[in-house]
């Protein structure tokens, strides 16, 4: 069972490190700052990140922190395929091991052991359905269940900043990506530039928006314009902006060859900063209504009053937080056992949280606990 106490902790630091890359544009300033935090603040001994080259057969070594700060030497141009670095983004499969010295593929055996470097993680870095780059990490200790599922989505985090600071100026047309993020172009315009069959439709006045949660609307549209959707319109409400489309089922890539969604990474990260990503079909299975709910300020969406929530239930959620039982937390505050679920169930309304680890999460994020 995963510590959602250390998971949350986890999470609540891979936001701040989302934070400092939001809305830069130097690809190699992201990586740097990635692997810097890496080092830091996972306490990792080694972190590298490698970035596809234009012409894909290779990835150039952007960004080294910890034993190896250099970009040079024999890994700063990996061909595609080669190594486990090249085999990763060659596969596009992430490789874990906790037991790196023992490996067959290791090309300096030696250096792993007088280093101790007993945890290796390789993830490929994915962004428009297509590898941009690697990174690598490595550690003195085995990687824990909590931090693969933190670099999970820190990768998810790095793949989409990196993209954007690729892809943005281009894929907008003839929108200038400084005036942009200087919101000199409303949001509205580049979305509506980006749809060739339907006409976007604005509901509610635009409101300053995030890089991130802008560049999540834009891959959105981006996706809808490649599914012919005839239907689109853009919705600023009080608390979260919303994308939603209608799309033809029969359309060749509402999924992809291997049955995959197109929204998966977008999904994915959606999640993760408090979004909400629907789909529905109607009843004849003809059509897909899509929409994606996004919070103005990610994670921090959610203005709560810091006497929103009860001192008992405050009591509750940071023993819940601490990995208690309700049985064990009834037992600490010396109330029954329905006294705590009563609370919990009041406290989960009140963050607005689908389940305790939401609940928790939350909590976290609004300096409850």
């Amino acid at each position: 069972m995963l510590d959602s106490a250390q998971l949350i902790f986890d999470l609540q630091k891979v936001n701040t490190t989302s934070k400092r890359i939001s809305g830069c544009l130097d690809t190699t300033a992201i990586a740097q700052e990635i692997t810097e935090a890496l080092i830091h603040d996972f306490h990792c001994v080694f972190a590298r990140i490698w970035l596809t080259e234009p012409d894909g057969a290779s990835l150039k070594l952007v960004a080294s922190s910890g034993l190896h700060t250099s970009t040079n030497g024999s890994f700063a141009r990996v061909p595609m395929g080669a190594y486990k670095v090249g085999k990763i983004a060659q596969s596009c499969i992430p490789f874990l091991s906790n037991h790196l010295a023992n490996e067959t593929w290791v090309k300096d055996r030696d250096w792993a052991i007088a280093n101790n470097i007993r945890g290796f993680a390789g993830y490929p870095l994915v962004g428009h359905d297509r590898v941009i780059g690697v990174l690598a990490v490595f550690s003195d200790a085995p990687f824990v269940a909590e931090f693969l599922e933190v670099l999970q989505v820190l990768c998810m985090a790095v793949a989409i900043a990196i993209d954007a600071a690729r892809q943005l100026p281009s894929e907008t047309n003839t929108v200038n990506t400084t005036q942009f993020l200087g919101d000199q172009i409303p949001l509205s315009d580049v979305l509506a530039r980006l749809l060739t069959r339907t006409k976007l439709t604005l509901i509610g006045t635009e409101k300053k928006l995030s890089p991130t949660i802008a560049y999540l609307l834009i891959r959105t549209t981006e996706i809808f314009n490649r599914l012919s959707c005839n239907y689109c319109r853009l919705i600023y409400a009080e608390m979260s902006v919303t994308i939603e489309a209608i799309v033809e089922t029969s359309s060749p890539e509402v999924f992809n060859t291997d049955g995959r969604s197109p929204f998966k990474e977008i999904e994915f990260l959606a999640h993760h900063i408090g979004g909400e990503f629907r789909s529905q079909s109607s009843i004849n299975k003809s059509i897909l209504q899509i929409s994606l709910q996004l919070p103005y300020d990610g994670f921090q969406s959610i203005k709560l009053n810091k006497h929103l929530l009860s001192e008992r239930e405050k009591e509750i959620i940071s023993l819940l937080a601490q990995g208690l039982r309700d049985r064990d937390i009834a037992e600490e505050l010396h109330i029954s056992e329905s006294t705590v679920k009563f609370h919990l169930n009041g406290t989960l309304h009140k963050l607005n949280a689908k389940n305790r680890y939401q609940a928790i999460y939350q909590a976290t994020v609004q300096g409850f606990i």
